[in-house]
């Protein structure tokens, strides 16, 4: 019932149109006169989508609303997709409806809408702290620290360097701001065994000779390389061997390794968006350093560009391996993103795997020539995706997030973990009662990358918990860490599960609301009155349905009701509402005719009272079963202002009288005025 009202009480917007008076008459204004502007004004429905609640998040003028000390908890409500105790769909939805970015932006005044949203009642406040949680990976100079040794270091910590005694200093360091309560998600290396540093004598380092043969290998195959880092990426390098290349998605210790790095690593042959790569995950062993020198780069036209993006989409294609290319062309910046279009070419190029430094580069409109890998085919054919290694006349040999020190003295096998820390205004601490899911984890469940999608979390969390925590006891709670991609982006998400003995259960404490927003003098204000039509006439599904209801409580509340109400079942005349005809009918003779305690009443005396109690009586008891969600908000006049037919006696095609109610309590409603008594 309550679904089926919202729906037909939203009518459809109307648009309407200013004329004008000849064709030049937008184009010949005189001074002091301003341009007519075409008036938009809707009444609907929206459903808020996870794009909505990023927007809302990143708004100027919510990020002003919420200030320093909500900052983070807005930030949240971008990711998480639903609004919190702190930061409220009546606060934060207006600066939305007028955001550029939303759909209906343009409305005008008189417009309303009514915005469907997700809300979290019942959820702890360290789910939203959780889930905008700063990050941290701990850097080669940290490393160097915990090791005392700008030489004789691992990129990792070790039974005799443990994380966690070495990361509460390092976060006090590399967070001097940090406030009580903050949470960071730091990630790192860990080894099982120390490296040894009593050797110093360095291996001979031979290049082995498998990259050149990649055509001849299938996907899955295993693979072992010796090469060094000819590019580097925030996505994984380009590694090298004596006969080629091959692009390493997403290894482990990617944040510390440098051009012309020695490395050796045993993995998986993959291939992604029509190129080869080595699978994500790997962790490539770091074993010496030597110069970089990539081979001639191959000057592209434009028509080669196209081809090549045709051949490699071909069916049956092999995947490419990369090809150090050079580029000439103007740089489109769009946002976050940057691309590169080559005069004359269809497909664009994409620098892949771009640190914040390197877009640093590019600006927007400018000619630009640059250097690097092709390593794959993106978006069905509209981008090469190019790991970059010269811009101009300038060498990318860093990334922003890379720490520049001393090669490592030794190498361990390592594996990546993450961990969560709280502050607690003093120092960092493992935070209670959360867990963050790690590499290994999103292997385990079967991911391709280290994050989660879809069903995945509401599905493979609670087996996660039982795995990780045999011993829980009943009525235990976990905060689980985790990214997850959300089919645009990957964002930080916390959920929180509860153990009842047998198996762990999410917390949701997430419902679905509506509220409605109504357009005034430019601004969108939190609004939720309702105007109802209930249009006069037989077969007027929201008038029937109104006025059966006051017909219904006639019959059921009041004394010798039943003979107010005609033998139809469908009009009385206690106040005259009749769904069959779909009015309020206030002929004094049919009252009579129908209930004969009217008999000695005169005929104004009859319409009086029927008034009266339409007033006061049937219609707010009507409303109540109707609308029993409709309750006061602070600050704000909630009223029903319904337009109806009063029959007198004479046809009426349209409503001819307005009756208005204010709401005093939930579900409760006062009568206010009406337009029959002007």
């Amino acid at each position: 019932m309550k679904n089926y009202i919202n729906k037909v009480l939203l009518l459809g917007g109307c648009v309407l149109a200013l004329s004008s008076c000849d064709d030049n008459s937008w184009n010949d204004k005189l001074d002091g006169f301003e341009e007519p502007r075409p008036t938009d004004v809707q009444t609907i429905e929206y459903t808020l989508t996870a794009n909505d609640y990023k927007t809302l998040a990143s708004n100027s003028v919510n990020k002003a609303l919420a200030g320093d000390d909500n900052a983070k908890a807005l930030s949240a409500v971008g990711t998480q997709g639903y609004f919190t105790d702190v930061i409220t769909p009546q606060a934060y939805i207006p600066a939305l409806l007028k955001d550029p970015k939303f759909p209906y932006f343009t409305l005008s005044d008189g417009s309303a809408i009514k915005v469907t949203y997700k809300i979290a009642t019942g959820l702890p406040q360290e789910v939203t702290d959780l889930a905008a949680a700063a990050k941290y990976t701990v850097s080669e100079a940290d490393y160097q620290s915990v090791w005392g040794s700008e030489t004789d270091f691992a990129n990792a910590f070790a039974p005799s360097h443990t994380a966690s005694r070495s990361l509460p200093g390092i976060l006090k360091t590399a967070l001097p701001d940090a406030q009580a309560g903050d949470y960071v998600i730091v990630n790192y290396n860990t080894a099982a065994q120390d490296p040894n540093f009593g050797s110093s004598e360095t291996p001979e380092f031979k290049l082995s000779s498998v990259l050149g043969s990649l055509t001849n290998m299938t996907k899955g195959d295993e693979i072992t390389v010796n090469g060094y880092v000819a590019a580097i990426s925030t996505q994984g390098p380009v590694v090298t061997d004596a006969t080629g290349s091959v692009f390493v998605y997403a290894p482990t210790n990617n944040s510390t390794l440098k051009l012309g790095d020695q490395i050796s690593l045993a993995s998986t042959l993959d291939s992604y968006n029509y190129g080869w790569q080595i699978a994500r995950g790997s962790t490539p062993e770091v074993m010496g350093t030597q110069a970089v020198k990539n081979p001639t780069a191959k000057n592209w036209t434009a028509a080669e560009m196209d081809q090549f993006v045709k051949d490699a989409m071909a069916s049956g294609a092999k995947p490419i391996a990369p090809i150090y290319s050079k580029f000439t062309g103007s740089v489109i910046v769009d946002g976050n993103y940057v691309n590169i279009k080559v005069d004359g070419a269809t497909v664009q190029l994409s620098p892949y795997g771009a640190s914040n430094d390197l877009k640093a580069l590019f600006k927007n409109g400018e000619t630009v020539t640059l250097e690097g890998y092709v390593v794959a085919v993106a978006s069905r054919g509209k981008f090469l995706n190019v790991i970059v290694t010269k811009v101009g006349d300038k060498a990318i040999s860093t990334l922003s997030t890379q720490a520049v020190g001393s090669r490592a003295g030794v190498s361990v096998a390592s594996t990546n973990e993450n961990a969560v820390y709280k502050f607690d205004g003093s120092k960092w601490a493992v935070a209670p009662s959360t867990v963050v899911l790690s590499h290994a984890d999103y292997q385990a469940m079967g991911q391709s990358h280290d994050n989660l999608s879809g069903t995945v979390p509401a599905d493979y969390l609670p087996i996660f918990l039982k795995g990780k925590y045999p011993y829980a006891a009943a009525d235990d709670a976990m905060f689980v860490v985790y990214y997850y991609y959300n089919g645009s982006e990957t964002v930080t998400k916390c959920d929180q599960y509860s153990y009842d003995g047998n198996a762990w259960t999410l917390n949701n404490g997430i419902v679905t609301e509506t509220a409605q927003f109504v357009r005034s003098k430019g601004v969108w204000n939190y609004d939720p009155s309702v105007v109802i039509t209930l249009a006069p006439g037989r077969g007027q599904a929201l008038s029937t349905l109104y006025f059966q209801t006051c017909v219904d409580w006639v019959k059921d509340n009041v004394a010798d009701g039943p003979a107010y109400v005609s033998s139809y079942g469908n009009n009385e005349y206690y106040c005259g509402t009749s769904a069959y005809q779909g009015n309020v009918d206030l002929r004094p003779s049919a009252a009579k005719t129908q209930y004969a305690g009217y008999s000695l009443m005169t005929d104004d005396e009859v319409v009086a009272l029927e008034k009266k109690r339409f007033e006061t009586e049937v219609m707010p008891a009507a409303l109540a079963k109707l609308h029993p969600d409709l309750k006061p908000v602070d600050g704000v006049d909630v009223t029903v202002t319904i337009h109806f037919g009063a029959y007198y006696g004479t046809t009426i095609r349209e409503p001819n009288t307005t009756i208005v109610f204010k709401v005093t309590a939930p579900g409760t409603f006062e009568f206010v005025s009406c337009t029959w008594n002007e």
